[in-house]
């Protein structure tokens, strides 16, 4: 944690320095040249010191989740190597530390905020829960891959007023830090129903949201879907399971009260507006290229091929010398018969003008796709079945006008934009043997079809979210080749720590240390 505190100091310095984007209306200061700040402008700030690890970024992709999450999603395929299923020691501490940054500059934003009158702070209301929303959004991605984290105490070092002794900070249990943002996005589910935004800071907030351009109904919307992605990953623990059940009802029942993510005209998304602006996918093609980190895994192809995926023609380009055969890497073969292949232009790549070529890609938070296939597995355990199948159906949809839509906005032509797909095209796909609702017997058979297309669908573009609803639902199910050369032979549960927290944090880190391994699962995955 030293380092974060270390940090702050620069972070803060350049706090605003990158929020550019032609859309908004007011240009930004630079903030080395003026004395004092806004709630507007801090919040403007805090979403955009996070926008590399949601808008595809070369850093995140290639130094960490090339060696990471991708492999271990069977997202790609990749050539094995020893010790493989240990994540870097530069991918977990750079991925925790901007972590830390991020919430350091939530802290900041808190403090600017309680430095105003009571009737300005609530006036500037819709700012403060924007912000949380959008911080538990990707709190829960850290939490899933550590498990227990610093959070409660965490990034308070300007607040202490620069005093590191009473900053260095203690972990919360990950039980807890669920419980906490479930009940604080309940709180605000409700309360965005009935806020009220007086008209200049409704436009403040037009300017200055990154995300959702000042559009109320459509944080209503990634607040209730991100309840229902956090419920659904909680729903079988022991503590939580009741609360889940009854929350995501009382959601799908009531949309009008609790809008949702509902089509892709929702999708809670950073958009990008202008390529000469900060918030770009140009670090994209490095990202995901570079090293062979858009290669075609095995399993994914073999099901796409199969069952005549309308998406695999838009995801995926076939390898350079394979025709218009699409092969994807088989992760059992040796690394000298996967090099062979990979070597010869065998093996089929992630479609370069959909994805890593594509500049204008937008940073995913929240999609239509994955809230239908969160509303098909609620369905599918109360026992409406039909309700389960149409959701399901409907997320594939849902899927296959996404990636074309992506495609649409790419300004990048290397591989022709491909046809459309079909009406009959889909029909044919959704009563293929291993996508049909009907062809399959049981609840669990159904389950892995929801996994499946839910894997299918976050591909490359949301690892984090691929990482925790695998290891939740076990499905669908991967082989790994084992790495008798190292100690942790198969793919990791979770991450461990930084080296950081055990030298500059020990006292706090004491309490997790006996967590602090590869195998220990977090607390929502009981299977």
């Amino acid at each position: 944690m030293k380092k974060i505190f270390l940090i702050l100091a620069l972070i803060l310095s350049v706090l605003f320095n990158a929020c550019k984007k032609a859309d908004f209306a007011d240009a930004y200061a630079d903030p080395s040249k003026i004395s004092s700040t806004t709630v507007a402008k801090q919040f403007a700030g805090f979403v955009k010191s996070n926008s590399d690890y949601v808008v595809p970024s070369y850093w995140n992709y290639f130094v960490i989740l090339r060696i990471t999450l991708d492999p271990y999603n069977q997202a790609i395929g990749w050539a094995n190597y020893s010790n493989q299923y240990i994540p870097g020691a530069a991918a977990i501490t750079d991925r925790w530390n901007s972590y830390y940054n991020f919430l350091s500059q939530y802290r900041e934003l808190q403090k600017v905020n309680s430095q105003l009158s009571a009737e300005e702070q609530t006036a500037n209301r819709i700012f403060m829960i924007a912000a949380t929303i959008y911080l538990y959004d990707h709190t829960e991605k850290v939490v899933d891959l550590h498990g227990d984290i610093p959070f409660s105490k965490a990034g308070m070092l300007s607040t202490n007023n620069g005093d590191y002794s009473s900053s260095y900070a203690s972990y919360d249990k990950a039980e807890d830090v669920y419980t906490k943002m479930l009940d604080d996005l309940k709180g605000f589910s409700d309360e965005l129903n009935s806020i009220s935004v007086p008209s200049g800071v409704d436009a403040n907030f037009k300017n200055q949201d990154l995300i959702n351009k000042g559009d109320v109904t459509l944080w209503k919307k990634y607040c209730n879907s991100l309840r229902l992605r956090m419920l659904t990953r909680v729903s079988a623990s022991a503590s939580l399971q009741s609360r889940a059940t009854t929350e995501i009802a009382s959601i799908l029942s009531a949309t009008a009260t609790y809008p949702i993510v509902a089509s892709n005209d929702d999708n809670i998304q950073l958009k990008v507006y202008n390529l000469s602006s900060d918030i770009n996918a140009t670090g994209f093609r490095s990202g995901l290229e570079d090293w062979n980190g858009n290669l075609a895994g095995k399993v994914m192809i073999d099901h796409m091929n199969t069952n005549a995926d309308p998406r695999l023609r838009v995801l995926f380009e076939p390898g350079a010398s394979a025709g218009n055969v699409y092969k994807g890497l088989d992760p059992l073969l040796d690394a000298s018969a996967q090099n062979t292949s990979i070597n010869a232009g065998e093996i089929a790549i992630y479609n370069r003008s959909t994805t890593s070529r594509n500049q204008y890609f937008p940073g995913q938070l929240i999609n239509a796709a994955e809230v239908s296939f969160i509303a098909s597995e609620y369905y599918l355990n109360s026992g409406d079945d039909a309700s389960a199948k149409a959701w399901y159906e409907k997320g594939i949809k849902q899927s296959i006008d996404y990636y074309y839509a992506i495609r649409a906005l790419s300004n990048d032509n290397t591989v022709a934009s491909p046809a459309a797909p079909t009406v009959s095209e889909i029909s044919d796909y959704l009563a293929s043997a291993g996508v049909s609702w009907a062809g399959a017997a049981t609840n669990a058979a159904k389950l892995t079809l929801i996994a499946t297309q839910k894997w299918i669908h976050f591909s490359v573009i949301q690892p984090y979210e691929s990482w925790a609803e695998t290891r939740r639902l076990d499905a669908p199910a991967f082989s790994f080749i084992t790495d008798n050369s190292a100690v942790q032979k198969t793919p990791p549960y979770r991450w461990l720590y930084p080296a950081s927290e055990n030298t500059y944090n020990t006292t706090n880190y004491e309490s997790v240390k006996s967590k602090d391994n590869l195998t220990t699962k977090i607390f929502w995955d009981v299977k």
